[in-house]
């Protein structure tokens, strides 16, 4: 029994898939007249479809694979928050607009994180008396660390948003929310407005005006609207 290797016009009906294996197998030994009609007539084509089959199920799950991994990279929504009413309410309305109207096919991944300053530079200042105060310092940042990240999921579990991820990275908040942004492939940010005048933004500079001109992705900044009394 002899196998060779058949191009495609053997099997017209078949789709080629790349890689696949094609055969066709002689029911008579193979001699010098082989080619003759006679012997032609009585070739039997296999095709091993095992084969075929088990490369269309490759094929489709790398498909799969590569879909799921833009999916994640193109519909990452990441919202920064701290420990202020502006930044909370920010987070509230992104819920609100984005999350649960389309419950439970959310159309983001939605990635909550707080910015947790270092020790350092909250104090401000250096000296042999500062070192003993600082793990003090550090200690406070992270219960409000701590309180910031329990107060954002409660809110988030008030609007039946559930798949969320949590960070807490260190660092000024707005080299952190960018930074998230690149790890994340985020395609939305949000933060909230504080309001803050253009001398306070000019000496302190504003998170959101930062963001805006450095994250990647499309930056969306949310306002309190005033409420009249």
């Amino acid at each position: 029994m002899a196998t060779f290797h058949a191009p495609p016009f053997f099997l017209p009906h078949v789709s080629m898939i790349p890689g696949a294996a094609w055969h066709l197998t002689l029911s008579t030994p193979v001699k010098s007249h082989v080619n003759s009609s006679r012997n032609a007539a009585a070739l039997v084509c296999r095709f091993t479809y095992n084969d075929i089959l088990l490369e269309k199920r490759l094929i489709a799950l790398e498909e799969t694979r590569k879909s799921e991994e833009r999916r994640q990279q193109e519909e990452v929504m990441v919202v920064g928050v701290d420990e202020s009413e502006l930044s909370l309410y920010a987070l509230q309305w992104t819920l609100d607009c984005f999350f649960a109207p389309f419950a439970p096919h959310f159309p983001f991944k939605l990635v909550v994180v707080h910015a947790k300053p270092s020790p350092a530079s909250v104090i401000g200042v250096a000296g042999p008396r500062v070192i003993k105060v600082l793990p003090i310092v550090d200690a406070d940042l992270r219960k409000i660390a701590a309180w910031v990240t329990q107060k954002a999921k409660d809110i988030c579990d008030s609007r039946s948003v559930h798949d969320v991820t949590f960070q807490v990275m260190e660092g000024d908040a707005r080299s952190v929310l960018c930074d998230a942004v690149e790890k994340h492939h985020a395609s939305v940010l949000v933060v909230g407005s504080h309001g803050h005048g253009a001398m306070k933004r000019a000496v302190s500079g504003s998170v959101s005006d930062y963001c805006s001109h450095h994250a990647h992705c499309t930056v969306l900044i949310v306002k309190r609207p005033k409420i009249e009394s």
